[in-house]
């Protein structure tokens, strides 16, 4: 793969479309080599001795006593949170520029990580090293058992200094990765079975069903998954993000560019110039609520203004990276409901 095709593929799509599109974008064009994935099978709990889990890459990690020093990318860092676990550093969108916390970090305290790299490749090695890690944990876009947010310059180095767990969020749907996060923190020490864990789980079934009865009672609705960049809006293809693989499933009608379209964002998304962004007509518009990329309310384009979804009021945000926990994914799920619920055919 030539040096100026990453470099258009980073600077279009990187971290600027919906579900990790620009990581997709570069190992298709690269062609790397796939890998399996692996199923369940964790052991351990804090202070029980010896641990053990086996990832989504079918990489089975085994310590002595149960991970103390963690590391992870933000995104897990928060759901680990959620299941009273927490990490000893962190990386990936962490802080904004004004000092608080991402979206991404959830309601973790970000004063009390060490932040390794808050932005793309990213990361300080000699930081992680001094954090003595036990385990490195983050989620992976392909099924090349690629670590998200690991720089690829560093990875060597990083990967020799403690065993790494990754969690898929690549072509499956959002309850398979929330159930393996599940069983992950369960691993870890979390109590499953605390009244807050238990609830939310409860919360995201009712909100799905909600979602469900949703798209019933207001048939006809299309849903178009949207991302912003200063010269590119990309729509997000269904078949490989776990939210929208999960929303399809539960009957949303999502704008699906072809496939021919999505080749060169890797299968992810299709790149519209902003003169071309009314090419697919659509009710509702989910966007990118990531900070990497421009949102709603600061679009300018006249193009934009003037599509009848955006006139009607009817455009939400979308967690192009949700935190896998139950409790962060409820509202996605709840948001998308009361939208079909009160939207009205616009296009």
């Amino acid at each position: 793969m030539s040096n100026a095709r990453t470099a258009r593929l980073s600077r279009r799509g990187l971290l600027a479309a919906g579900g990790a599109l620009g990581l997709g974008a570069v190992l298709a064009a690269c062609g790397n080599d796939d890998a399996k994935s692996g199923g369940s099978d964790a052991t351990g709990a804090a202070g029980s001795g010896p641990w053990s889990f086996k990832d989504d890459r079918g990489t089975t990690v085994k310590l002595d006593e149960v991970p103390a020093n963690i590391v992870a990318f933000t995104g897990v860092a928060a759901a680990l949170y959620d299941y009273g676990i927490e990490v000893k550093g962190v990386f990936g969108p962490t802080e904004t520029k004004d000092g608080k916390a991402d979206v991404q970090a959830g309601d973790m305290d970000i004063s009390k990580v060490t932040i390794l790299g808050n932005v793309w490749d990213q990361f300080n090695v000699e930081k992680y090293a001094a954090l003595a890690p036990d385990v490195l944990i983050s989620t992976m876009f392909d099924d090349a058992g690629t670590l998200w947010y690991v720089p690829e310059s560093s990875k060597d180095k990083i990967a020799k200094l403690a065993p790494s767990v990754g969690i898929s969020v690549y072509d499956r749907q959002l309850t398979a990765s929330l159930q393996r996060m599940w069983e992950l923190a369960e691993s870890l020490g979390g109590d499953m079975k605390a009244a807050k864990a238990a609830d939310a789980k409860k919360r995201f079934e009712e909100a799905s069903e909600r979602l469900r009865k949703a798209v019933k009672a207001n048939p006809g609705i299309k849903v178009m998954a949207g991302s912003a960049s200063q010269e590119i809006f990309y729509v997000s293809g269904t078949d490989l993000s776990v939210d929208l693989e999960y929303f399809k499933a539960l009957g949303v009608d999502f704008v699906e560019p072809p496939a021919k379209a999505k080749a060169e964002g890797g299968g992810w998304f299709e790149s519209l110039s902003w003169e071309n962004v009314d090419k697919y007509p659509a009710d509702i518009i989910m966007m990118d609520d990531r900070t990497s990329t421009i949102q709603p309310a600061d679009i300018t384009e006249a193009t934009w203004k003037k599509l009848p979804a955006v006139k009607a009021g009817q455009v939400i945000p979308r967690s192009a990276e949700p935190i896998l926990s139950y409790d962060k994914c409820v509202p996605l799920v709840e948001n998308l409901a009361e939208a079909i619920e009160k939207a009205k055919k616009v296009s």
